[in-house]
């Protein structure tokens, strides 16, 4: 089995010294490069670009620069999807975020986890779980969202919050780590396109 294949299946995994994945991670630096260099007014550059990068896009999506992610091909993206500025996304993992997802600036996405085990952890070796956030999501800014979590759909996450562990739907959490602080009871009419 390649260290790839081992990654993909949440197994012990050698990240730092594994040639496929050195490569792969090379290749979307330059990428990434490539768009944050890009001139801001050039919208159909940068959507081409990141539609190479990530794995799934939907037709509208507006990411901000600087952006960074490790792989890209991990990434999918739902419609209406918005990122500030300077996120940071490694996605080790598979990272999935649905319709209508607003992403604050300075946010992080980080799949992998590394061992406690010290011994594991210098040789390069790492885990990595998948981060899926749901329809209707707002995330402030200066949130870094951790392996394995779930949020569920229309549910807010204030900014500054450390998410450790899954959100339910229709809630808003805040914190370090991240608690539910109330639900989300009632969702204005007027101004509702689900």
């Amino acid at each position: 089995m390649t260290e790839k294949e081992k990654s993909a299946q949440g197994l012990l995994y050698n990240a730092n010294y594994d040639s496929e994945l050195m490569r792969e991670r090379r290749f979307c630096k330059a990428m990434c490069y490539e768009y944050n260099n890009l001139h801001p007014d050039k919208i159909g550059e940068r959507e081409e670009l990141i539609k190479k990068l990530f794995g799934k896009t939907g037709k509208i999506f507006f990411i901000e620069q600087p952006f960074i992610c490790d792989y890209g091909y991990n990434i999918e993206i739902g419609e209406n999807f918005y990122v500030n500025h300077n996120c940071t996304i490694l996605d080790s993992a598979k990272v999935i975020f649905g319709d209508n997802v607003f992403i604050g600036p300075n946010c992080g996405f980080y799949p992998p986890q590394h061992p406690i085990d010290r011994a594991e952890r210098n040789i390069g070796l790492e885990y990595a779980y998948p981060i899926t956030v749901g329809n209707n999501v707002w995330i402030g800014g200066s949130v870094v969202v951790l392996p394995g979590v779930t949020i569920g759909d229309n549910s807010v996450i204030g900014a500054g919050s450390v998410v450790v562990k899954n959100i339910p739907a229709n809630v808003v959490a805040v914190g370090n780590p991240c608690r539910v602080m109330r639900k989300i009871e009632a969702v204005n009419p007027q101004y509702s396109i689900i």
